[in-house]
Formats: structure tokens, sequence, C-alpha cells
């Protein structure tokens, strides 16, 4: 199976999504920006090309009324 090469931010975005999601926590914009010590602005791209990368996905708000933004899901590194 190949390995997908990651850069700093990607590595720390990622590494974010998935802490979040162990602890139990919903992975809004946010709440990643805080973890990974970046601003939402700055992760806008790494979450853009983790993505593109098929190592996180995005899920609207299942709750009507209490959209905090989309919520970024990590899967498995192989």
């Amino acid at each position: 199976m190949r390995q997908v090469q990651l850069s700093d931010l990607e590595e720390r975005v990622y590494q974010a999504v998935y802490a979040l999601e162990a602890r139990g926590q919903v992975p809004y914009p946010a709440v990643i920006a805080e973890e990974s010590g970046l601003t939402e602005d700055e992760i806008v791209t790494p979450l853009r090309l983790l993505s593109q990368k098929n190592l996180l996905h995005r899920e609207d708000s299942p709750m009507a009324g209490l959209d905090f933004g989309p919520r970024w899901c990590a899967r498995q590194m192989a």
C-alpha cells in the first residue's frame, strides 16, 4: 500500500482532527484550529488538500438550527 506524503501543515491538521475525534470532540474548524495551534484561515488549505487526498471528509452539521459549520472527520491512514 502506498504512503501519502503530507506537508507539515497537513500533518498538524490531520493529527488535530484525529486527536479531537479520539477524545470524542466534534472537529469543527474553530476547534481544529485551536487544537493545531493555527488560525482558522491557516487550516482552510490543509483541510481541502487532506480531503482531496481522501484522508478527511466533510460532514454538514446534523442538527438543524445548531450549525457550527462543517465538521471534518478523519479516515484511517494506512
